[in-house]
């Protein structure tokens, strides 16, 4: 899947530093995301529209050597694998309710980027995306990425906390000034693709989560 040169997303927002690294716990009412801008996730296939029942937020933050990222879920039930160990990497977990981000630190090579997916119940996969490439898939490569996630089964909603070390993508470390392409997105609901609830921050418009020119983009700040 080649990215079409016709379009290239709009979407951009700026990523405030944290003073020091923490292991996530899906605690998201800490101090540390206080402040920190929230973005609202859209239905995938239209622009502006959003999906009652789901509301999604995401926030996104780094030190130096990682970068952090906060979702919250409102769901109204939750759809995934109970017979498999978070600590076992987990394949199609797509196939059921998942938060993603798909990470490109170098934007000039538009086909190449990294995924990371975690669900409600904490297991996870992290992916190397090579679109120029067959398989485009390198389920092989593990980034050592963290992650926790909690159920507030009466409010109805699901938290997931990331730790991305950058340096899993190649890059020695982040500087103030850096512009990265990114879109973060919610896979949500039972059924096959067609039924099932499918966000977005900046909505790719096409039946794929995999469109590298509509991803959006980050400016660290100082």
């Amino acid at each position: 899947m080649k990215p079409s040169s016709s379009y290239l997303s709009t979407h951009q927002t700026f990523v405030r530093p944290f003073p020091k690294d923490f292991e996530p716990d899906a605690n998201l009412t800490k101090p540390a995301w206080e402040g920190v801008p929230k973005l609202i996730l859209e239905d995938f296939r239209g622009s502006g529209n959003t999906i009652p029942g789901v509301h999604t937020r995401v926030a996104v933050a780094y030190t130096n050597s990682r970068l952090y990222l906060a979702y919250w879920c409102d769901y109204i039930e939750l759809n995934y694998y109970a017979d498999t160990q978070p600590r076992q990497e987990r394949w199609q977990l797509w196939d059921r309710d998942v938060v993603e981000v798909f990470i490109n630190p170098l934007p000039q090579q538009m086909s190449s980027y990294w995924e990371f997916e975690v669900s409600p119940n904490n297991q996870w996969i992290d992916l190397k995306i090579n679109l120029d490439r067959d398989p485009v898939l390198d389920a092989s490569w593990n980034s050592g990425f963290l992650h926790a996630t909690k159920v507030d089964e009466k409010r109805k909603q699901w938290t997931c906390e990331m730790s991305i070390p950058v340096s899993s993508m190649g890059i020695l470390r982040i500087y103030p000034g850096m512009e990265w392409r990114i879109n973060f997105y919610r896979c949500d609901g039972i059924g096959d693709i067609e039924q099932r609830r499918l966000l977005a921050w900046s909505p790719t418009l096409d039946d794929s989560f995999h469109i590298p020119n509509r991803f959006g983009l980050i400016r660290f700040q100082p």
